[in-house]
């Protein structure tokens, strides 16, 4: 749609034109998602009448939501878009009431009508349910074909009410996303709200107190475009030239440096809250500076991530990390593999619990390395989830079922048009965030969709899991688990844990214990070399000598030998079965 849009308009030329244009980050086209929200401004020439359009592209993954929540501040409208196949999905009733919510105007569209199993008068009333309007302001549309794009542009400038004229009061500029330049230093995202934003003059950010004379200003087409000043209303960017990243935080405000005292602050973002937490260390010990400045660099444009130094006996130092989710997770870590070269082990992700200890004191713990000694815990509370799910009505037995495994507890359901359901269940966080989306596609046949908020935290019962391997301690596969699903879980461990643990010229003994007790083990076994090989004859005792020599070897070897566990084994834990 958007590429749609950049074509309409002519922002783009066509030998530059591209698919996913605005999808610039190279994971982005691999995985055929958008991770980062991306601004553009366009000019719309409509029967000779040139409107100036800013547009924020931002993702639909649920743990990319804060990336909505930023774009909808700086927005007076959005374009809402559902699949004509797949209807209407769980996180876009969460990004639908965030609109909502900040009172923008919506418009409604209906996309992919050119696929075979496309229900476009289906989706159509189930949107137009959702939103309370008339079916006729729902626009069905195909970017692909590039049919109803212009219809969409029209119903933009006729619905969405322009920015109000503040441009006689005093500057204003909300920074809704930042970046890190080599060269420039950090390149802010703004929106004008009050004001004008001009070059050569002194600007300051309210939360930092930094002030700064701007090395460059404009807008972004998408690239870079620069520009003199951003008018009251536009979207465009700010080359700060500042090294210090806390100087210049997202959800700040930017004025003009005499006025730093005598004005308010726009409205910030809701601080994000993680979900899920994981320690990051590097294999090299020496890269600690590297990662500490990637992750820096990275908090920039990912306000969402958040992390703290830690260290380990076992994997020195290293940091604690918090994630909206597994995805998240993942996409932090491969960027610092590709933008940093960083080869990093990460520690088996778990959610925040609350510890209350028997002298009264509550502790939260974030790892299984934090957890205090059972003996002076008197409670454990962990974080219970608002689960919603949206499934077609032939796969509902099968998701509940799904749900009750994972210890969901039913609230609701409601029927959304023809034979689609929304159920709303209570459901603990740490059985969301390891493969439950995965599950919930092949329950579903891929069809449903899900969207979680946190209701607050809960009793429970855990125990501590730790993995032994060639009777070594590994802290890194550590896990906080329910009490009745530990032996099950553990068996499970061992096995994969089995697969994946590379071969050595001795056998390798798995163990995991609960609270000090083992309660599953494998044994991964030796690699055989035939020191038999090279005899061509003679007596028998000549092969048998040459074995008593290997297996005399193998165990010294076994009392010696010392296990390099590749990265593949810390994230064979993650998918359960």
């Amino acid at each position: 749609m958007a590429d749609r849009f950049l074509e309409l308009t002519e922002t783009i030329s066509k030998r530059e034109m591209k698919e996913q244009v605005l999808d610039q980050m190279e994971l982005e086209r691999e995985k055929q998602i958008t991770i980062k929200l991306q601004p553009v401004q366009m000019e719309y020439n409509d029967q000779g009448q040139k409107h100036l359009l800013n547009l924020i592209d931002t993702p639909g993954h649920v743990d990319f939501t804060y990336e909505v929540s930023r774009s909808l501040a700086a927005c007076e409208g959005a374009i809402l878009l559902v699949d004509a196949s797949q209807g209407i999905e769980a996180q876009t009733l969460a990004n639908a009431h965030l609109a909502i919510e900040q009172g923008l105007t919506i418009i409604p569209v209906v996309n992919k009508i050119d696929l075979p199993n496309a229900e476009p008068e289906k989706r159509t009333r189930e949107l137009s349910e959702f939103l309370g309007v008339d079916q006729n302001e729902v626009l069905k549309v195909s970017a692909k074909e590039g049919k109803g794009v212009k219809e969409i542009l029209d119903k933009v400038v006729e619905k969405i009410p322009p920015p109000k004229d503040n441009s006689k009061k005093p500057l204003r500029a909300l920074i809704f996303d930042s970046q890190f330049d080599p060269y420039k230093g950090i390149v802010a995202y703004v929106r004008v709200f009050d004001g004008k934003l001009e070059s050569g003059v002194e600007l300051a950010f309210k939360a930092s107190a930094a002030k700064i004379k701007p090395l460059e200003l404009g807008v972004l087409k998408p690239k870079f475009a620069v520009r003199d000043r951003l008018a009251n209303g536009e979207i465009g960017y700010l080359v700060t030239g500042l090294k210090e990243l806390d100087q210049c935080q997202v959800g700040d405000t930017i004025v003009l440096a005499k006025d730093l005292e005598s004005i308010k602050s726009l409205p910030g973002y809701k601080e994000v809250k993680p979900f899920v937490y994981a320690g990051l260390f590097c294999k090299d010990g020496d890269d600690y500076p590297i990662l500490k400045d990637a992750l820096e660099k990275l908090r920039l444009n990912d306000a969402a991530l958040m992390f703290e130094p830690e260290k380990s006996k076992a994997l020195g130092f290293g940091f604690r990390c918090g994630f909206l989710g597994l995805l998240h997770l993942e996409i932090i870590q491969e960027r610092l593999k590709r933008e940093f070269d960083l080869d990093l082990l990460i520690t088996t992700p778990s959610v925040s619990y609350k510890i209350e200890l028997k002298d009264k004191k509550v502790e939260t713990v974030h790892s299984p390395i934090e957890l205090p000694d059972p003996n002076q815990i008197m409670k454990i509370s962990e974080p219970w989830m608002n689960l919603e799910i949206i499934t077609p009505e032939e796969y509902l037995g099968r998701v509940m079922e799904l749900v009750k495994d994972k210890r969901g507890i039913y609230e609701n359901t409601e029927y959304l048009g023809e034979k689609r359901v929304l159920l709303k269940y209570k459901m603990p966080l740490s059985e969301v965030i390891i493969d439950f989306y995965d599950q919930l596609k092949s329950a579903s046949s891929g069809y449903a969709s899900m969207n979680y908020t946190l209701e607050d935290f809960h009793k429970t019962d855990l125990v501590k899991l730790e993995v032994l391997i060639a009777s070594d301690k590994v802290e890194a596969l550590s896990q906080l688990i329910y009490a009745k699903k530990a032996d099950w879980i553990a068996r499970n461990l061992a096995k994969k844990l089995k697969e994946t643990v590379p071969k050595q010229m001795f056998e390798v003994p798995i163990q995991v214990t609960r609270n000090g007790e083992i309660i599953a083990r494998e044994t991964v076994r030796a690699l055989r070399k035939d020191v038999t090989a090279k005899l061509y004859g003679g007596d028998v005792t000549r092969k048998q000598k040459l074995l008593k020599k290997q297996k005399k070897g193998k165990k010294k070897m076994k009392a010696l030998g010392k296990i390099d566990l590749p990265q593949e084994v810390y994230w064979s834990v993650l998918k359960r079965k």
